[in-house]
């Protein structure tokens, strides 16, 4: 675990494994099925966003989901300000029989590595929202640097930390 542990674009191939992926059920209030990521990931595109889906690995088992995004796109309606042209880590989920082992640590700097190819160019911040009552989503992305703004998606606390 750890250094085998990387991204694979949402594919043919895999999305069907993708799609299996659960979180524990008192978590489901707190993440979007991947089923519905995938979705918004073809929708955003369809409008002329950006969008990065991507299994998470260990070698060959899928652990997890994660999903990049970039700017805002036609659809979008009232963006807080932050998201144009900043980079977002729109969804992160790490299946429930994977939880606890560092995956979501792994996958956050596996993030942070795709966001610095600068795929839709350079930009200066990362933000992401989570539910107010998250801790555990809270706790962690606070320790990769993330700072709530004040700003809200939805009823989503929105937290910002510079790349």
């Amino acid at each position: 675990e750890g250094n085998m542990v990387r991204l694979e674009k949402v594919n043919n191939r895999n999305v069907w494994k993708l799609l299996k992926l659960r979180v524990h059920d008192d978590q489901k209030n707190f993440v979007a099925t991947n089923t519905e990521s995938i979705v918004e990931a073809y929708t955003t595109l369809a409008a002329g966003g950006n969008a990065f889906p991507f299994g998470i690995y260990d070698e060959e088992n899928p652990v997890g989901f994660l999903m990049i995004g970039y700017g805002v796109d036609d659809d979008w309606e009232n963006p807080p300000e932050i998201a144009k042209n900043n980079y977002y880590i729109w969804r992160l989920m790490i299946d429930k029989d994977y939880q606890g082992k560092g995956y979501g640590k792994k996958a956050i700097e596996l993030a942070f590595d795709f966001i610095r190819t600068w795929p839709c160019g350079k930009a200066e911040y990362c933000y992401l929202s989570y539910e107010p009552d998250n801790t555990h989503a809270k706790a962690l992305y606070e320790s990769y640097g993330f700072r709530e703004n004040g700003d809200k998606i939805g009823d989503e606390l929105i937290a910002v930390r510079k790349l």
